[in-house]
């Protein structure tokens, strides 16, 4: 017989078919007419090169190929079903990569994720290193922070701003309160001071942090004044557990951004994390 591709969508037809004998009632289920049934089930015994029913003027009968046929077609089609329904059911695994000082800007949109699309998973990697690289990282999407980033989606400028857990009257009282620096350097906290017209002499005690969300904890204990990035603080500002002594705010020319690496097989389930991710609210 020729290698003619099998007609899947005609055995089907001849299951439900063999299971009612009657080609009206196969049809019914089918949602066919009965002339759709009779030219599949046709399709398939051209395929077989031969009779799969012997009609006969009270109904159909199986035929001894079509009898000896049909169980083995009716496992074989079950198995089909049971591999595409867990296929179907699978979750999507996203694995994620993105620096520690994004968390407080990051967790509120993974709860949403949970909530509106329960079959993504999120493998979540977090780390000091801002970059990525797809080629030889095993991610398949990143949240990056730097300058001059062009690649994937904007996310939001870094904004540095002073938050503390308690008050600050004046620019005055900076000094008697302990600096938090989200880096080993007093790089942060010298650009605020600096577009502020305030003396970088006011720094007289300091604790300096290897991420931004450690300084940002240790400002929300009471431990001193952090400068913090404003967006990422955004939260802790609404709920209280932060104030913001200072209006004003400094661009520091760095940005976040996501971005994603190319796969068929995720495309979906990446276009759902990204459309949460670049929603304006996460709730």
């Amino acid at each position: 017989m020729p290698s003619r591709t099998l007609p899947l969508n005609a055995i089907s037809a001849f299951l439900i078919t063999a299971r009612h004998l009657n080609l009206t009632h196969a049809a019914k289920e089918l949602c066919l007419t009965q002339g759709a049934v009779s030219r599949k089930i046709a399709s398939l015994e051209q395929w077989f090169g031969f009779p799969l029913f012997e009609r006969h003027a009270r109904g159909l009968h199986l035929s001894p190929q079509g009898s000896a046929l049909l169980p083995e077609l009716q496992v074989a089609f079950e198995q089909l079903a049971t591999v595409a329904e867990k296929a179907r059911q699978q979750q999507t695994v996203v694995r994620l990569k993105a620096p520690t000082c994004a968390l407080r800007w990051l967790v509120p949109r993974l709860l949403r994720l949970e909530r509106t699309a329960p079959d993504l998973q999120i493998a979540l990697t977090t780390t000091n290193d801002h970059t990525v690289n797809f080629k030889t990282e095993p991610f398949d999407a990143a949240i990056v922070f730097g300058t001059q980033l062009s690649a994937g989606d904007f996310l939001f400028e870094e904004a540095l701003t002073p938050v503390t857990g308690g008050d600050i009257a004046a620019p005055a009282d900076l000094s008697t309160l302990t600096f938090l620096h989200p880096t080993r350097d007093n790089t942060d906290w010298s650009l605020w001071l600096t577009s502020q017209g305030i003396s970088r002499a006011v720094m007289k005690k300091n604790q300096h942090f290897d991420t931004m969300d450690l300084a940002i904890g240790a400002a929300i204990q009471g431990f001193g004044v952090a400068i913090a990035d404003e967006t990422l603080v955004a939260e802790d500002l609404r709920a209280g557990r932060l104030v913001r002594p200072f209006a004003a705010s400094i661009r520091t020319g760095a940005s976040y951004r996501l971005v994603l690496r190319e796969s068929h097989s995720k495309a979906a389930g990446l276009a759902s994390f990204r459309e949460v991710m670049l929603a304006v609210n996460p709730a």
